[in-house]
């Protein structure tokens, strides 16, 4: 028991003394949450910047424009002259351009009296043609409106709207449960990979062998110490998040912390493979990189998994890291019990037991 403990005081020193782990593993994945929260956290929603020519300069002309500005979808951007608005357009710092020209009021009092409607010229960007037909669709509501007005219309039929009370979730606090499971594949598999390769080299755990350490003693000091580190990194990212930017979490700490717990193992198994496979530490550094990094991107760290092709789903749903940001994900934002997060818990627990055992066979103490 004493051995246990001397081995786990030891890695946590290892890991406060080298500047470059304190960084990479703490500093780097706050700064990366800010950074992204700063610039896309508050987005939960389509915006369509449209830019507005009022060549008529009329009462009706702004009556126009002030109804656009009313619809929180729409980012309107008056332009002085046509050219300079189509110019921003095909810059892409517009996604549609409305011209509003001479005469416009007048043609709509005479088509209050039954003449033929007016056309307002609508410019838009064919390449982009999703975001355009929102525009347009937008634009012909605001006008559609007006039009109703002028003619006196009386409707029918309307409708009763009844509001429902639904999570209002930001990005921001889709982006932080996928950094903390990104910290715990990082520092579980990268690290473990790289600091067995680099002891093995060293000959650090030729030396261990030879006295009386059990390897399971080693093994669970290497957990240990890896759980007190992710769980410190949890603490101050959820910390930082919830100062920040207000991230709440809406579940149970202990279903956070268990999987916390799951996580950790099964990508410390993973990494205890990568060392075993990889002859110098030079070659685990690449090898654990040439799986983190499409993780990072198919897992649903940064982008929702519902948003991957059809094509690589059943690839998406096997991946470890898929598993643990969803559960985090549904705990922190959701609320969800660990009993109803039993796929996710299932699928980690056999990644875990899988690759330990995989890891058994494969791991060489030199």
């Amino acid at each position: 028991m004493k051995a246990y403990w001397q081995l786990t005081l030891a890695q946590l020193r290892i890991f406060l003394r080298n500047r470059q782990v304190l960084f990479w593993t703490l500093a780097f994945p706050i700064f990366l949450m800010v950074m992204l929260g700063s610039f896309l956290g508050n987005g939960n929603g389509v915006s369509v910047t449209i830019g507005y020519v009022d060549q008529d300069q009329s009462v009706q002309s702004k009556q126009l424009a002030s109804l656009l500005k009313k619809n929180e979808a729409i980012s309107l951007e008056k332009s002085s002259s046509k050219k300079e608005a189509l110019s921003k357009l095909k810059k892409g710092d517009v996604q549609l351009v409305l011209q509003v020209p001479k005469g416009y009021e007048t043609r709509m009092k005479s088509a209050a009296q039954g003449e033929k409607p007016f056309r307002l010229p609508v410019f838009y960007n064919e390449t982009n043609m999703a975001v355009s037909q929102v525009g347009q669709q937008l634009v012909n509501n605001a006008v559609d409106a007006i039009s109703k007005q002028k003619a006196d219309y009386k409707p029918s039929v309307v409708i009763n709207p009844k509001g429902v009370e639904t999570l209002n979730l930001r990005y921001i606090d889709f982006l932080v449960p996928g950094i903390v499971a990104m910290m715990i594949m990082s520092n579980n598999m990268n690290g473990v990979a790289g600091q067995i390769a680099s002891w093995r080299e060293r000959g650090i755990l030729r030396r261990m062998q030879g006295t009386t350490l059990k390897a399971h003693t080693f093994i669970a000091a290497q957990i240990t110490a890896r759980l007190m580190l992710n769980g410190l990194q949890a603490l101050i990212v959820l910390g930082v998040a919830r100062l920040v930017f207000d991230v709440e979490i809406r579940g149970s700490w202990l279903t956070l912390v268990s999987f916390v717990i799951l996580g950790t193992l099964a990508f410390m198994a993973i990494g205890f493979i990568i060392a075993g496979i990889a002859k110098t530490p030079e070659s685990a550094g690449p090898i654990a990189g040439f799986l983190s990094f499409p993780m990072l991107f198919l897992g649903g760290v940064f982008f929702p998994i519902k948003n991957m092709p059809e094509f690589l789903q059943p690839i998406v749903h096997i991946l470890p890291i898929a598993h643990l940001t969803t559960a985090m994900r549904e705990t922190m934002n959701v609320g969800a019990s660990f009993m109803s997060l039993g796929t996710e818990a299932l699928i980690l627990g056999c990644w875990l037991i899988g690759a330990f055992i995989v890891a058994s066979l494969t791991f060489k103490w030199e």
